[in-house]
C-alpha cells in the first residue's frame, strides 16, 4: 500500500514534468506547501485532464464515491487496488472518468525488523518525480454549497526489489502512460495494461526516523538517512 509520501517539490518544478500551463495550476493556493509527511485525510495536488487541458489541482487524499451518505469511508479508500479497481463499486465510476496522476518526490514504507517497524524512503534514482496513478471523485455533503474532491492512489504487486520491504507498491506511470492514463477515451483493457510494476532498476530506498510515523511531523529532516533500528 502507500500510506505517506512526500511532495517537496515546488510547483513550478511539477508543471514543467508534467506539461500544466500556469493559468492551470492551483496549488499555489495558501493551502498548500511542500510535503515531507504527507497523510491521509490531507489535501495534495493532483495532476487531472479537464476539456483536454491538464490541470495541477489541490484535492483530499481519501476518496469518498460520489453515493457515499458521508465521509468516514475515505480512510478505508486512501489506496485502491489496480487489479479490481475497474469493477469494484467505490471506485469503478472514477475509475471510467476521473483518472488522475498524483506526483510526489517519494513514498514511505515499513519493513518489519526484529526490533520493530523500520520506515524507508523509496525514490526515484534519476531524481524524476514519481507519477503515481490516482482516481478522483467529487462528492457534495448534505446541505453543503460545495462538493469535496477526493482522490485514491492505485496499487500493484510489488516489483522483485521491493518485495524486500513490501508486498505492494504504487502504480507509478512512465512517458506515454501518462497521456494514456489521463485520456478520457481510453478502453479499460489499455487502461489495465499500464497498471503493472515499475522495474527493478528504478527505485532505491534508504532508512528514516521512526519519527515520520507519526503524522503531525513534517519537517525536511524526516528524510535524512537514519540507522536502521532508530
Amino acid at each position: 500500500m502507500c500510506g505517506r509520501y512526500v511532495l517537496k517539490s515546488a510547483p513550478r518544478r511539477i508543471r514543467e514534468q508534467f506539461g500544466i500551463d500556469d493559468g492551470h495550476d492551483t496549488s499555489h493556493s495558501e493551502q498548500w506547501r511542500p510535503r515531507f509527511n504527507l497523510a491521509p485525510s490531507q489535501v495534495a495536488p493532483v495532476v487531472r485532464l479537464i476539456d483536454g487541458q491538464r490541470h495541477l489541482d489541490l484535492l483530499r487524499w481519501g476518496l469518498i464515491p460520489s453515493w457515499a451518505e458521508d465521509s468516514s469511508i475515505s480512510m478505508k479508500l486512501i489506496n485502491a487496488r489496480s487489479e479490481t479497481a475497474a469493477i469494484k463499486p467505490a471506485f469503478r465510476a472514477a475509475f471510467r472518468a476521473h483518472r488522475c496522476v498524483v506526483p510526489a518526490d517519494g513514498f514511505y514504507e515499513w519493513k518489519h525488523l526484529a526490533s520493530g517497524k523500520q520506515p524507508y524512503y523509496i525514490h526515484r534514482k534519476d531524481g524524476q518525480l514519481l507519477a503515481m496513478a490516482g482516481l478522483w471523485e467529487h462528492w457534495q455533503p448534505a446541505g453543503a454549497d460545495h462538493p469535496v474532491e477526493t482522490f485514491t492512489i492505485l496499487t500493484t504487486s510489488a516489483n522483485n526489489w521491493m518485495q524486500a520491504l513490501h508486498d505492494r507498491m504504487p502504480v507509478v506511470l512512465e512517458g506515454d502512460a501518462i497521456a494514456q492514463w489521463l485520456d478520457p477515451g481510453a478502453k479499460s483493457a489499455e487502461l489495465q495494461r499500464l497498471l503493472r510494476p515499475l522495474g527493478d532498476g528504478d527505485l532505491e530506498a534508504y532508512p528514516v526516523s521512526k519519527a515520520v510515523g507519526n503524522v503531525h511531523n513534517d519537517q525536511p529532516q524526516l528524510l535524512n538517512e537514519a540507522a536502521a533500528g532508530t
